[in-house]
């Protein structure tokens, strides 16, 4: 499994990093520009290598999460990429506020978890994602 981990905080951040490093190799984006960035060079043709999730956070500096994965799922549609077939997006945030919450599912992301973070919330998503 490849994923990319957006997220601003490094405390949030080595959590993560420590949660998905025994699955497989791991980026890391610390706002949201560096992860549209990142997606789309992973994705492009010439060095097709894509992630398989994401974990994104959503407020980040410059982009935050709901326009990241808004300018993601256009971009798989764009390329003919349509439901399971794209990146697995897995939301977090320290609000479990219904509105961003709903908002996440509206634009097309998996699942929703609130920080903090760890094995026991995020393992069984990745399970049911099929991605562990």
């Amino acid at each position: 499994m490849k994923t990319l981990i957006a997220e601003d905080d490094l405390v949030n951040s080595a959590i993560l990093q420590k949660i998905v490093e025994p699955y497989g190799k791991y980026d890391i984006a610390k706002n949201g520009e560096e992860t549209i960035i990142k997606f789309l060079l992973a994705s492009s043709y010439h060095l097709y290598d894509p992630y398989d999730l994401i974990l994104l956070d959503i407020n980040m500096p410059k982009k935050d999460g709901h326009t990241v994965l808004s300018e993601i799922r256009k971009y798989e549609s764009m390329m003919g990429i349509k439901g399971l077939d794209g990146v697995k997006i897995i939301m977090a945030t320290a609000s479990d506020d219904k509105k961003d919450i709903f908002k996440a599912f509206k634009n097309q992301c998996e699942d929703y978890i609130v920080k903090p973070y760890n094995k026991q919330t995020i393992f069984p998503i990745l399970k049911k994602l099929n991605l562990v």
